[in-house]
């Protein structure tokens, strides 16, 4: 059964059927060679075969010939050309005229040919008709380039990472998690570490691994990771997981072997939630062993209430956005303040991330915040370096 064609390969198929019909001959079809292969990736026929996707070896047929200058562009009668003899497919119909153009990308890279063939001797396949076959195969390359360069962006993206992946995911490391009244740190964040060398955040290199369908993998090798460094530290560890993966079943075989009471699993703001009844169905045992959950990156986004109303969390993670400045803008303070009191009154604490200065600290104390996270109280770092970390003396008190 013939699998149905993209929205680019059936506007292929359109300009193929114009060639086609104007030349007034059987088959025409659109070629892409790499390496190794021929392939017909887009064809309009009047014969039962062939189909989309035929291929052979790379010298096999015309489409290579041409390119290199070996056969004409146009041939009006095949068997007139011994070498177009010598190379004829042996299991299509005999092929009698011939025409072929190159089909080229923006940067000048060959993909392929624009091909139509007649089975029967056609004088009217001249040089002449290369004109339509070049504004056609032209027409066609702007179509095919788009997917062409997805392609290859995904190529990229699935050989930087696939070495990482096989290697058993990426570093790890951990930033501390204090209380903000005594600066006892109280847990860890487990924070995934790409080569400085990518020069791309960790969210984004999660995000490219979600789009060439690897993000799953990414997700639980760092999941893994990070669950491993519990029995190297005391307090809880805080893993982050996004919606989708929470709902594989390798996420809930994997937390369901883990001590659930010293795990904080972290949902991002920024990733929606499709379906809140199947994640609270993959959360419910979990929680009841001993789990929490908290929503990361609230106020970031626009959705937080209503991820916090229907995530029902145990911990909300405010912001840097907020956190930054909040001792100098008063209203980066009140916003601070509703959003303990709407936590605290569901029993929901608080932690704000991004603390950097003793003032920022000092306000959030006063405002009620819960626990605090941020480079005032120790880098990301390794697990061996985290344990003489992350412990500031408490702030003295905000004076009037």
């Amino acid at each position: 059964m013939e699998r149905e064609r993209s929205e680019a390969e059936a506007q292929i198929a359109q300009l193929l059927r114009t060639a086609r019909r104007k030349l007034d001959l059987s088959v025409a079809f659109l070629s892409r060679i790499d390496e190794r292969t021929r392939t017909m990736q887009v064809v309009d026929t009047l014969l039962p075969s062939p189909v989309d996707g035929y291929a052979g070896p790379r010298d096999s047929g015309f489409c290579l010939a041409v390119l290199e200058g070996r056969l004409p562009q146009a041939m009006p009668d095949v068997r007139d050309v011994p070498e177009a003899m010598a190379l004829h497919p042996a299991d299509l119909p005999q092929i009698r005229g011939h025409v072929s153009v190159p089909v080229v990308l923006s940067d000048g890279t060959v993909y392929g040919t624009f091909c139509a063939f007649g089975l029967v001797s056609d004088p009217e396949v001249t040089h002449r008709d290369l004109a339509l076959m070049e504004v056609l195969a032209d027409a066609a390359a702007l179509v095919i380039e788009p997917q062409i360069r997805i392609e290859q962006e995904h190529a990229e993206i699935r050989e930087r990472l696939e070495p990482v992946m096989d290697a058993g995911g990426p570093d790890v490391v951990l930033q501390p998690i204090v209380d903000l009244c005594t600066g006892t740190r109280v847990g860890a964040e487990a924070l995934s570490r790409f080569p400085a060398a990518w020069q791309r955040t960790p969210d984004v290199v999660f995000d490219e691994a979600h789009r060439i369908g690897a993000g799953h993998r990414l997700e639980l090798l760092a999941l893994a990771r990070g669950a491993e460094l519990l029995d190297r530290v005391p307090g809880y560890v805080s893993l982050n997981v996004s919606p989708q993966t929470l709902l594989t079943p390798q996420c809930g075989e994997l937390l369901e072997g883990l001590p659930l009471d010293r795990i904080v699993l972290e949902l991002s703001e920024h990733d929606q939630v499709h379906d809140y009844p199947a994640v609270e169905a993959a959360l419910s045992p979990l929680r009841r062993r001993g789990m929490r959950l908290a929503i990361d990156d609230v106020g970031a986004g626009f959705s937080s209430l209503r991820h916090i109303v229907m995530a029902c969390p145990d911990v909300i993670k405010m912001d840097r956005s907020i956190v930054s400045g909040v001792d100098h803008d008063p209203m980066l303070a009140r916003l601070a303040q509703s959003l303990v009191e709407f936590a605290h009154s569901f029993d929901v604490s608080v932690v704000a991330e991004g603390v950097e200065t003793a003032a920022e600290h000092a306000v959030l104390q006063s405002l009620g915040v819960d626990g605090g996270q941020g480079w005032l109280f120790g880098r990301p770092a390794p697990v061996d370096a985290l344990v003489e970390a992350g412990t500031v003396p408490a702030p003295e008190p905000l004076t009037a």
